[in-house]
């Protein structure tokens, strides 16, 4: 068997390679632009395992690998960072390192989707960057508003308010401006609208999604980007991982029986993490425990506090709906005890 370890990078790679039965160390450097790299894994027979650490704009190299029935492991980039002894980095210390921890059988390997989860993933990201750029233009078009006098937040986007928007006396370049984001605007607009009519198809044919959407506040995007952000519910233990692995869990410093917690990590997918919180608000008017847990901290604490607890919260449920494949039911709230202090007494 032919072990590989590669350091991976958008036009290169730097490789070492061990053969197990003759005990042969090759190294070397792979250029990607002329076909170098596929010649070399196309020379190799026999089982093949390639360890790379996990990186962007690498999926090609991903595809060749699977076509010509080499194994891929991707691992854990910072895990495998913080296994270094060594304070010298180059690229041929890290291809040996990994290469080192594949024979140790150490290396941090990661799960990683499907090719069609992530092409639907692609679909999510694309629309919530149109949905940025929606909001972009609309945050410019009220600060034009609001510069000749005009305040109506949400309503500016209700007929009326786009006929006000549309007659302000502007003249020259403003106006121009206008013109072009109320353009923009539109395009947008359908643009994100067939996005979502693509996001509900697709959360109509995953059962765990449709499990998902009976939670309040969950709708198929939600339900879409969490069932594809965190793949089999059964690789995590407990609901716990899923927070940390969200990066929905604060930092921490503890040493010699003191600890100290800081923000939340925020390792972990950006785009989950901003859904989850939305979401979290909605599902808070619906669901009592929630709205409850939700009142409390932001009377003590701040709403920041509180969304991102919310957040948290229903991220746990969410895993838990999926490890145990159950449907949304009402948590029951006990009633709150008056104090005695505070009863009426009937006159």
């Amino acid at each position: 068997m032919k072990i590989i370890g590669c350091d991976y990078h958008p036009s290169y790679q730097q490789i070492a390679m061990v053969d197990t039965e003759t005990g042969e160390l090759l190294e070397g450097r792979l250029e990607h632009e002329h076909g170098e790299a596929r010649r070399f894994y196309e020379s190799l027979a026999g089982p093949v395992r390639v360890g790379m650490e996990a990186i962007g704009n690498s999926l090609w190299f991903e595809r060749m690998l699977a076509e010509l029935g080499h194994e891929l492991w991707i691992g854990d980039a910072a895990q495998i960072r913080r296994l270094v002894v060594r304070q010298q980095k180059t690229d041929r210390r890290d291809a040996r390192h990994i290469l080192q921890l594949l024979q140790d059988e150490r290396f941090p390997r990661i799960w990683v989707p499907s090719p069609e989860m992530r092409d639907v993933r692609q679909l999510l990201r694309h629309r919530q960057k149109l949905v940025e750029m929606r909001t972009q233009v609309k945050n410019q078009l009220q600060h034009l508003a609001l510069n000749q006098g005009v305040r109506r937040k949400r309503r500016l986007w209700s007929r009326e308010g786009r006929a006000v928007l549309e007659k302000l006396p502007l003249e020259g370049w403003t106006a121009r401006r206008r013109s072009d984001l109320l353009e923009m605007l539109d395009r947008l607009e359908a643009q994100v609208e067939e996005l979502d009519r693509a996001v509900r198809a697709e959360a109509e044919k995953r059962p765990e999604v449709r499990l998902l959407m009976t939670h309040p506040g969950v709708g198929p995007v939600v339900g879409l980007a969490y069932a594809l952000t965190i793949g089999p519910a059964a690789r995590f233990a407990r609901g716990k991982r899923v927070a940390s692995y969200l990066g929905l869990i604060p930092r921490e410093h503890s040493s010699g029986g003191r600890q100290k917690l800081g923000a939340i990590s925020k390792q972990g997918n950006t785009m989950m993490r901003t859904l989850l919180v939305e979401a979290g608000q909605n599902a808070a008017r619906y669901d009592e425990e929630l709205r409850r847990d939700y009142s409390r901290l932001k009377a003590r604490k701040h709403s920041a506090l509180a969304k991102v607890m919310v957040a948290r919260k229903l991220a746990v449920r969410m895993y838990w709906m999926l490890r145990e494949n159950k449907a949304y039911t009402p948590h029951p709230v006990a009633p709150v005890q008056g104090s005695p202090s505070h009863s009426v007494v009937a006159g």
